[in-house]
């Protein structure tokens, strides 16, 4: 009976445990009634370049205590997503009306300048509550419109207003505790299973944050009535603000007051699902609809594949079964194709070295794809946790580079007929080869952005973490993966490479524009997910459909080996054994058109992008996606063609 308790009591603890477990970052918080809640600041964030500036660069209240910086991780520093408190408070379920917050001092030339520049570019205050940013809902055109933020304020008739009064609205849902938490008492044999019963605990009302919105509008202040008024006190006049009207007018010589008020609404929205209102699933019609279209795409080219496969099959037979005069014609003359660039066909290509580093980087991107969204559908990098998906693209980088060590070092040994000299120096190189990329882009973007005076600048103690990353944790990796691919058996070739090349016939147009316009069938395949993620990054929008996301890219992969597949196999038909690089581009020429499609939307969704130092830096980021997607798409089509290839060569019996 003693153990029958015991066991009952370890099962009661672990499912009690269990019961209380949540994802990182999604951990929620309770507060009773007067608990303070701070608010965060984010830094100013366009709508249209999301090239953030310091929320204090602005003549704006500071809080009493200082301005001070909240923890952030590594993808919030990459992402300049700078996070400081700010001088709003709140007290839980404590209704306040005409706050005063703070008077400035009189605008000067420069101050009243950059405010105007931030109004037409339309940069957006970013506040969060409990981790929840806030949220303004608008009706414009007969829609219903969610953005997150505020915008610093807005132009009418050539006259600049500022939003100097803020209605927030805190949605709350009362704490419920449905199960209580089992004690232990006693030793030994008289251990007893007993549950806290406080009445003093239990009667307390206990809320949790589920939403966060805010309203804002131009007021214009008696200043006469501030004279004796300090911070955080009732103004002295009724505050009648309405989001259509304005009236603080931005002049220079005069300061600017701010003020607020707070309305805390109890809600049945409970704390999973306070997300919702940001996440809330838009265009699942049009995600469908690309799944559907990438599903048409390969079941085409599955056919032209089975084609193939069965025209192989039967030369191979045909070979070793009695056949009419006819047949056999029909062999020799089948003869003048792919079987005849068979002392040609593993010749080692030129610039092997870099092949094999790109196809190992793209290798590790590939995984680091794979890992992140998976994990990212799993629910363990959601929005709420914000940097965590950076952080954990990078640190998935990082670790894979054992696999790009392993690829390159055993793809050079394969190409050199398992010679394993300079595996240290190809090891060495590809460690060096991809994060080298990255490193000088970004280096040069954030000068850029040091030049523009933009948080979104990497500090340089981050840029000290890249390093030590880079050379402490990625390096050794690759160098380990690069070893072990030395020892690992060598793919062997079936047939020999002729001592002289073989004569290319000429063809009527050039095989490399067949290449790159096969670019055309991946992109296909993700331009509908693109844009979501495009308007996610530069729009400011939530991005979370990963379940949609990793359906895409598994059909990616599907069709990247398709494309390279049979552009490989059309190559060899006409007698074109350099394969190699042209197999790695069939499907790399992706690229290409997501550069492009960068280009244009560039030019018709981020119309008001203000200056040439913006522009600038979303190529630069452009041109830095394109590059990894060229190098994951490109490792899929060169490692399907390469063992197609070997297969190929190797079931049939070459005279």
């Amino acid at each position: 009976m003693d153990k029958l308790k015991k066991c009952l009591l370890l099962c009661t603890f672990f499912l009690e445990f269990a019961s209380g477990f949540y994802l990182p970052g999604s951990f929620p918080h309770k507060y009773y009634v007067g608990d303070q809640l701070s608010v965060k600041v984010n830094s100013l964030t366009s709508i249209d370049t999301e090239l953030p500036y310091g929320y204090y660069s602005l003549p704006f209240c500071k809080p009493l205590e200082g301005v001070k910086d909240s923890a952030e991780n590594l993808g919030e520093l990459l992402m300049g997503d700078r996070i400081e408190n700010s001088p709003y408070r709140f007290k839980m379920h404590v209704n306040e009306s005409e706050l005063f917050l703070c008077q400035t001092n009189a605008l000067s030339v420069d101050e009243s300048k950059v405010l105007k520049e931030r109004i037409d570019d339309m940069y957006q205050v970013n506040l969060n509550l409990d981790n929840l940013p806030a949220i303004r809902y608008m009706n414009k055109d007969g829609f219903f419109l969610r953005w997150t933020g505020y915008p610093v304020g807005i132009k009418v008739k050539d006259v600049y207003y500022v939003f100097n009064h803020l209605k927030f609205t805190v949605l709350v849902h009362k704490y419920e505790k449905t199960n209580t938490m089992p004690g232990v008492i006693g030793a030994g044999d008289g251990v007893e299973l007993i549950t806290t019963d406080d009445k003093s605990v239990i009667d307390t009302p206990a809320y949790m944050v589920v939403g966060f919105e805010v309203v804002p509008c131009s007021f214009q202040h008696n200043i006469d009535l501030l004279k004796n008024l300090k911070r955080y006190e009732k103004y002295t006049a009724p505050i009648k603000c309405e989001p259509g009207t304005v009236a603080g007018a931005i002049q220079e010589g005069k300061p600017l007051v701010y003020s607020y008020e707070v309305n805390f609404v109890e809600s049945d929205i409970k704390w999973p699902s306070r997300w919702d209102a940001y996440l809330k699933m838009e265009g699942a019609k049009v995600h469908w609809f690309s799944i559907l279209n990438s599903m048409m795409v390969i079941t085409f080219l599955a056919g032209i594949v089975l084609i193939i496969f069965l025209r192989t099959i039967r030369r191979d037979l045909a070979r070793y079964e009695e056949l009419d005069k006819e047949a056999q014609a029909q062999i020799n003359e089948e003869l003048s194709g792919w079987k005849l660039v068979v002392g040609d066909v593993f010749r080692i290509p030129e610039n092997s070295e870099l092949l094999s580093m790109m196809v190992a980087d793209g290798c590790r991107i590939l995984g680091m794809a794979v890992v992140t969204i998976l994990f990212a559908a799993l629910g363990f990098m959601s929005p709420a946790s914000r940097g965590t998906l950076i952080t954990g693209m990078l640190l998935f980088y990082m670790f894979l580079g054992i696999i790009a060590g392993y690829v390159a070092v055993w793809l050079m040994k394969t190409l050199n007929a398992g010679n394993t000299n300079g595996w240290l120096s190809i090891s060495w190189r590809v460690s060096c080869f991809g994060p080298g990329i990255a490193f000088l882009i970004l280096t040069v973007l954030n000068f850029l952005l040091w030049g523009s005076h933009s948080t979104g600048a990497i500090p340089f103690t981050t840029y000290i973490v890249l390093l030590l990353l880079w050379f402490c944790i990625s390096m050794p990796l690759t160098l380990i993966g690069g070893f072990i691919g030395s020892k690992a058996p060598h793919l062997e070739y079936p047939c020999r490479s002729n001592q002289i090349p073989r004569e290319i016939p000429s063809n009527r147009f050039p095989t490399w524009v067949l290449v790159i316009g096969a670019g055309t069938l991946p992109f296909g395949t993700l331009f509908i997910e693109l844009f979501f993620i495009m308007s996610s990054i530069w729009l400011g929008r939530v991005y979370y459909v990963f379940g949609f996301l990793l359906v895409v890219l598994i059909l990616l992969v599907v069709v990247c080996a398709e494309v390279s597949l049979v552009l490989t196999y059309m190559h060899l038909c006409m007698e074109d054994w350099r394969w190699w690089w042209k197999s790695f581009f069939a499907s790399g020429s992706v690229a290409i058109y997501i550069f492009f499609y960068s280009v244009n939307y560039l030019v018709f969704d981020l119309k008001s992008l203000s200056g040439p130092v913006s522009a600038m830096l979303y190529l630069g980021y452009s041109l830095l996606m394109a590059l990894a997607v060229m190098l994951a798409t490109g490792a899929i089509g060169f490692l399907t063609s390469f063992f197609f290839v070997h297969r190929l060569f190797s079931s049939v019996k070459i005279d």
